[in-house]
């Protein structure tokens, strides 16, 4: 086979096995509607995870063709950028092609373990995908305003109709009226009219909801519009109505899972979605939708970039010292970075394997608005004059089996980066005494509400918490994460004499998997007042009785979903 043959084999490999990938994943994403329709709770679960195993499975598929066809070619650098040109020069005007060379550049990165980025064989995005074509080209449904708000949602209820009949369409096309109407009253007083809304033509899954996104147009302005839906055994009925920027970020946060939606333009509903949320990066927006590869291209750009047009070194984040992740930040970025380390310190008991297994497992499970989304890359490479000398230091002594320095550079060969929060711990010594017992009363409802998804934190140190800016605690150190069905809660037995309580160690046998909740009173490093708030609220998880009551459920096959609702401050724990 000639050169140029070839060069067209591998490019037909790699755009055929994107094709079959992209195909699963609208498969997957469209089966998202039946599953709401059905209220096949458990196998949307199953959807999450097999949708994210989708993009490696299909990857290694690819580099294992491609090894088959090239031979001892496959690590020839020359060859892979005349592939590269001739990909790339037959992807002008295809659909979301940015989605295609983010795919390509997986291709070569798996095959060659290109450390940093190597301009002679990927595609280098330099800013967002901003072709007005694929912008312009999602589909929106637009409503003009004429008489009443009621009319026109009914109207729009009956075009977003499911297979399961409403469970009274005039009485929820009346409450989203009025929610609306009360809102731009209160926002623009009476001097507005309506003009239109517009809505995303396609539904937003997302556990037990489906969502509506969309704006309302006015005459001095518009304010976004979100709809949420909920299946009960009536019908389908609206469950809110969420109509400012704050309620609507915290839907598509960054501690909750990705959404089932499948929009014609992928780039035309993200801008549309920074459209709404002008706060939320690019990046978090390609992740909520699902597709994690473009959004970590995106992240891995957009700081790229910050770096450059930068000076701050990167330090350790605020914090205590985690005993198996060096943890550190760039002060002027709203990301932390985290590190595993060589040794782990006394008392953990875990492998680097089994750190790296539980961080798999949280980005493949429900994170019900308290697990942080956390993307992972390999061999990032960064200037090693951009850290400051302690934290240097540190990583080359502490991490060298993932850290080095190569010339002026230094090297991660693996790295999970987070969206920076407050750590609790210091954020309750910090604000009002009226807003740190709110914060602790939300620790426990954290623990409580994954709970109900089957994980437990393991370490409930207040350390490995952390405090949004919407002021709510979610949880971000994953190596002791398990799931509640993996535990075995017992009570701590009695003593048989003063003796044995006086022992140093435990006079009772603990197995690998005992959890004992009587003990869960030492994580509680907080003051008499804040403590005794918290056990007002939450003193059953304490006890085994309630952590092995929500360990039956799970293995009867109960599936409970938690819907965080900003308007209403709370979380509504539901159990189907």
């Amino acid at each position: 086979m000639s050169d140029r043959d070839l060069i067209a084999e591998c490019s037909q490999i790699i755009y055929d096995g994107f094709i079959r990938y992209n195909s699963n994943f609208h498969r997957m994403t469209k089966r998202a509607r039946t599953r709401f329709e059905q209220r096949d709770w458990k196998g949307h679960q199953q959807d999450i995870v097999d949708r994210v195993d989708l993009y490696e499975k299909s990857v290694r598929r690819i580099v294992l063709a491609l090894r088959k066809i090239l031979g001892e070619r496959v690590d020839d650098k020359a060859l892979w950028h005349e592939i590269r040109s001739y990909f790339g020069e037959r992807l002008n005007q295809v659909p979301d092609n940015d989605f295609i060379k983010t795919f390509f550049n997986s291709t070569t990165r798996r095959i060659f373990g290109t450390e940093g980025v190597d301009q002679s064989i990927e595609f280098i995005s330099t800013s967002p995908s901003d072709d007005l074509h694929l912008i312009m080209s999602l589909n929106i449904r637009r409503y003009p305003y004429w008489v009443s708000l009621e009319r026109i949602f009914e109207t729009i209820l009956e075009d977003f109709s499911f297979r399961i009949p409403y469970d009274d369409l005039g009485a929820n096309a009346d409450r989203i009226a009025t929610l609306v109407e009360a809102h731009t009253k209160a926002k623009f007083k009476n001097d507005i009219e309506y003009i239109r809304f517009e809505f995303i033509d396609s539904f937003f899954y997302q556990a037990a909801r489906a969502y509506l996104v969309g704006k309302l147009i006015l005459s001095k302005g518009e304010t976004p519009i979100v709809i949420a839906f909920k299946n009960e055994d009536n019908g389908i009925m609206v469950d809110a109505v969420f109509l400012n920027e704050n309620e609507i970020s915290l839907i598509f946060g960054y501690t909750r899972s990705y959404y089932f939606a499948d929009p014609n333009s992928v780039i035309g509903a993200v801008h549309f979605l920074k459209s709404i949320l002008p706060r939320k990066p690019i990046d978090e927006l390609y992740t909520v939708l699902g597709r994690l590869r473009q959004g970590k291209t995106e992240r891995h750009r957009t700081f790229a970039k910050h770096l450059i047009n930068t000076k701050d070194k990167f330090m350790h984040a605020e914090g205590d010292t985690g005993l198996v992740m060096i943890v550190f930040t760039l002060p002027s970025y709203n990301l932390v970075f985290k590190i595993i380390r060589d040794k782990f310190g006394y008392p953990k008991t875990v492998s680097r394997e089994e750190v790296i297994d539980k961080y798999k497992l949280v980005s493949k499970h429900d994170r019900a608005g308290r697990l942080i989304d956390t993307q992972e890359f390999l061999n990032l490479e960064f200037p090693a004059n951009r850290f400051s000398k302690e934290l240097l230091n540190e990583l080359l002594e502490g991490a060298s089996e993932t850290v080095r320095k190569e010339g002026s550079n230094l090297i991660l060969k693996r790295v999970y980066t987070e969206r920076r929060v407050r750590p609790l711990n210091l954020y309750i010594n910090e604000v009002p005494e009226e807003e740190a017992i709110a914060a602790v009363i939300d620790y426990g409802q954290a623990i409580k509400d994954l709970a109900e998804t089957n994980i437990f934190t393991g370490d409930l140190l207040l350390k490995n918490f952390g405090v949004t800016l919407h002021k709510r605690v979610i949880f971000y150190d994953y190596d002791e994460v398990s799931l509640v069905t993996d535990c075995n809660f017992r009570e701590i037995p009695e003593a048989n004499d003063y003796g044995d309580e006086m022992l140093a160690d435990t006079w009772y046998y603990v197995g690998k998997n005992d959890i004992f909740p009587e003990e869960f009173i030492r994580f509680l490093s907080m003051n008499e007042n804040l403590k005794a708030e918290f056990m007002k609220h939450h003193q059953d998880l304490l006890t085994a009785e309630y952590w092995r009551g929500v360990q039956n459920k799970h293995k009867k096959g109960e599936v409970s979903l938690v819907v965080p609702y900003t308007s209403t401050s709370s979380t509504l724990e539901e159990s189907y």
